[in-house]
């Protein structure tokens, strides 16, 4: 869109979704907490939170759509009724920040972090279907979308032809100080492959496991961690496991959801980051990795060049024999570990929640003027 990043102009009242952070926050509320904590520091907007939720309990400073969300989604799909300006306070900019934005009469904005569930209807739930749907509506009204990565970028401009969209980078998340002592006693004094997210088909842990049968078969020490909660793929993942065989299948450790203070252990003592996925529209593991200076290997797939750069060993999707072999060349070459630790150090500073808070503050001008 040609943004300036420079932009001067009076104050913004944004009426910013925060619907992401209430239940249990999924990486898209991370991301959204921390872009509300880094416009609130800015003196040039008013974020003035709002949550579609009939039961949430809210806090003294959102302001609610007393709405059902699934009766509001359903209506939102079809027409531009019921709008939300009874309930925004007349904000020149409303910011749908988890793909879904309510009809207003002032411009909007709406967050796509990925198009995973667009390519893969089948593997979505009808919940989120019925927000792809309401998205739709709201691109054809006018919106604005907001992407994470130019990977998603180009993929919603192949869904949506001619929508405006603009990509505006995430930041790091927060790892807190790592805890004391392994949360895996099997891990004492041995060096792991780590993989962290959920346990979902997107993120390709059955071909990680395949690969990993081949690093073990070298590297006999080798563990490999599967850390995060089950996304309805871990029958498929443990079938896997127990095809590896009596001997290698007990060195695949599959943790479950982690407290933070385990996954920072667990980022801070890990010989590489195993990123397979099939798909990324974003992926705050690969920072998490960068900050620490834990080497990557990744698929060449998404956002995942885009983000990683050099500090990743790229390779081909569902090529398992290749996998293998970088994870091996990561776990056991000083040379390749130096050097993807030095490109680490330099790509992780392109991304920061003060450069995304003044691209989206540019974002929304861009999209008031328009």
């Amino acid at each position: 869109m040609g943004l300036s990043l420079h932009a001067h102009m009076s104050r913004l009242r944004i009426a910013f979704d925060t619907g992401p952070l209430h239940g249990s926050k999924t990486g898209i509320g991370f991301a959204v907490e921390a872009m509300l904590d880094a416009l609130r520091y800015r003196d040039d907007v008013a974020v003035e939170p709002y949550l579609l939720s009939f039961r949430a309990r809210t806090s003294a400073h959102e302001r609610r759509l007393p709405l059902p969300a699934r009766f509001a989604l359903r209506a939102w799909s079809r027409s531009a009724h019921p709008c939300a300006d009874r309930w925004l306070g007349g904000p020149d900019v409303v910011h749908g920040t988890n793909y879904v934005v309510p009809p207003s009469s002032a411009p909007t904005v709406v967050s796509v972090y990925d198009c995973w569930f667009l390519d893969h209807p089948d593997q979505a739930s009808p919940d989120v279907r019925r927000a792809g749907r309401v998205l739709r509506a709201a691109i054809r009204r006018g919106a604005v979308v907001h992407t994470s990565s130019h990977a998603t970028e180009a993929a919603v401009r192949r869904h949506f032809p001619g929508a405006p969209v603009c990509t505006v980078h995430l930041g790091p998340l927060l790892l807190v100080p790592p805890a004391e002592r392994s949360p895996l006693p099997q891990l004492a004094d041995r060096p792991f492959v780590l993989a962290i997210g959920t346990v979902e088909p997107r993120k390709n842990l059955t071909t990680l496991v395949r690969a990993f049968g081949d690093v073990a078969r070298e590297h006999p020490d080798v563990v490999l961690v599967l850390a995060g909660s089950d996304g309805g793929h871990g029958s498929a993942v443990r079938s896997a496991i127990d095809a590896l065989g009596p001997g290698t299948s007990e060195r695949v450790l599959v943790t479950g959801r982690v407290d933070d203070a385990a996954r920072s252990w667990l980022v801070h003592h890990a010989a590489a980051l195993a990123y397979p996925s099939l798909d990324e529209g974003f992926g705050f593991p690969l920072l998490d990795a960068m900050q620490v200076g834990l080497p990557i290997v990744a698929t060449s797939v998404g956002s995942i060049p885009e983000v990683a750069g050099d500090a990743a060993l790229l390779v081909a999707l569902h090529d398992h024999t290749a996998l293998a072999a970088a994870l091996g060349t990561v776990v056991a070459d000083d040379s390749v570990r130096h050097r993807l630790i030095a490109a680490s150090e330099l790509q992780h500073r392109r991304f920061t929640w003060q450069r995304c808070a003044d691209e989206l503050i540019d974002l929304y001008h861009h999209t008031i003027s328009h």
